[in-house]
């Protein structure tokens, strides 16, 4: 079963960050919420950071403003995922050049549609 950490996911069934964790739950995923001020999202156990998560990860997808998606990629970095999608309004050129001389293999895109999925399907 593949691996995902959801940073940025959200108790809010209307934000995107909890959207993610529904989306990857019903394609099969292993989901790994990470959120500070959440103890459970959708059922599933949260983490308060990426180096909190079991290992390894196949996908980090990112729900957070670039600010905080540029402070947060060392952390990323640290736990060396497969993967990382900066999902759209999550990075910008600085966070991506940034990820880019981490070594991530960033992917500018959505992670729900690449499941073969879109956010509307989950209201």
């Amino acid at each position: 079963m593949k691996r995902v950490a959801v940073l940025g996911a959200s108790a809010k069934r209307w934000k995107f960050g909890n959207k993610a964790v529904r989306a990857h739950l019903a394609a099969g995923w292993e989901v790994i919420p990470v959120n500070r001020h959440e103890s459970e999202i959708e059922g599933v156990p949260v983490v308060r950071s990426l180096a909190e998560a079991p290992q390894p990860l196949d996908r980090v997808t990112v729900y957070l403003h670039p600010e905080r998606t540029l402070a947060l990629l060392p952390e990323i970095a640290a736990v060396a995922p497969r993967e990382v999608y900066f999902n759209p309004g999550s990075a910008d050129a600085e966070v991506l050049a940034a990820a880019e001389r981490l070594g991530l293999r960033a992917i500018d895109d959505c992670s729900i549609v690449a499941l073969g999925l879109s956010p509307a399907d989950f209201p």
